[in-house]
């Protein structure tokens, strides 16, 4: 399994990290995206939604669980955030939007690991800092590991040319 960890010191560092994985997104992916409240979670999919050529506010969809947006691709940001158990995930009939076209972006990902597709991109984010996250990429599948070396080697780029 392919891994990347990249450290970003500033909420416009982390929506620019979003932004390429929006660039790079192919029809059917799936981004899972784990960590506490306020780590960036939401931050991070606006990016991507930027990164699909959506310009419109990627608000988290707590309270709806899934918000659809058209761009480049169809973007579902889906939250399971409300939810307590694994069959309850299940039971959402998500399979639509997980198999179909568009880019699936998952928050709270990990209270449904067991019902989302295996291959996958799986994003870890941790506090380091008040405006500091360690975001700790893990791909699951052939096609997140070729996604994570095209993002190695956008940071290898960027940090060549001081950015």
């Amino acid at each position: 399994m392919a891994s990347l960890e990249i450290t970003s010191a500033s909420v416009e560092r982390t929506r620019k990290l979003g932004t390429r994985l929006g660039e790079l997104a192919e029809p059917g992916d799936v981004i899972l995206l784990v960590g506490q409240l306020g780590v960036g979670k939401t931050c991070l999919t606006q990016g991507v939604a930027w990164g699909l050529g959506i310009d419109d506010y990627t608000a988290s969809p707590s309270f709806v669980l899934v918000r659809e947006y058209q761009g480049r691709l169809p973007l579902y940001h889906i939250d399971f955030y409300r939810l307590d158990r694994l069959e309850e995930v299940a039971d959402l009939g998500l399979d639509d939007y997980l198999y179909g076209g568009g880019l699936c972006v998952v928050e709270w990902a990990d209270k449904g690991l067991g019902a989302l597709p295996e291959e996958h991109l799986l994003i870890e984010m941790q506090h380091l800092a008040p405006t500091k996250r360690k975001l700790s990429f893990f791909a699951r599948g052939v096609r997140y590991e070729e996604m994570l070396a095209q993002m190695k080697l956008s940071t290898k780029v960027r940090k060549a040319k001081g950015r």
